[in-house]
């Protein structure tokens, strides 16, 4: 973060400061010397094969792979713009949902059995593999017919 000092035009003495943040979901996280194959099936029923890193989140490995899903809060876990779907056989490979993740997930639209949060998601190693399916539509905080793209 950065602190900013800028002047009001007509009130030259004085200056207000502000912090400038800059949202960054994946800059290359994860372990790069152990990666493993993710296959994503989208809204459209195309299927995306890409690369993932142990450690990273599966929020993480799909907006680095411009993968559309939106991850309004950064990955916070306080909104459900990551809502995906896991494979019933994968479901045990993750901890269990917290309290937290179970309420966004109550205002994910079309949750599932197998709906879980990207965000909350750690991949490892082991999953290579590991198919993941994103919802037919999510409670995005863009207007309707918003494409997500990275920040």
């Amino acid at each position: 973060m950065m602190s900013v000092t800028v002047s009001a035009g007509c009130m030259s003495n004085v200056s207000t400061a502000f912090a400038v943040h800059r949202r960054a979901h994946s800059e290359l996280t994860g372990d790069r010397s152990k990666p493993l194959t993710t296959i994503w099936k989208l809204a459209n029923g195309e299927e995306k094969t890409v690369t993932a890193y142990e450690g990273q989140n599966l929020l993480e490995v799909a907006i680095e792979h411009d993968l559309p899903i939106e991850g309004a809060c950064a990955g916070s876990c306080a909104c459900s713009t990551c809502h995906l779907y896991l494979q019933e056989d994968d479901m045990d490979k993750f901890p269990e949902p917290t309290d937290e993740e179970n309420d966004m997930l109550d205002l994910a639209f079309f949750p599932q059995t197998t709906s879980r949060l990207g965000c909350q998601l750690k991949v490892k190693k082991t999953m290579d593999g590991l198919r993941v399916e994103l919802p037919r539509a999510t409670r995005n905080m863009a207007v309707d017919g918003f494409v997500a793209k990275p920040h």
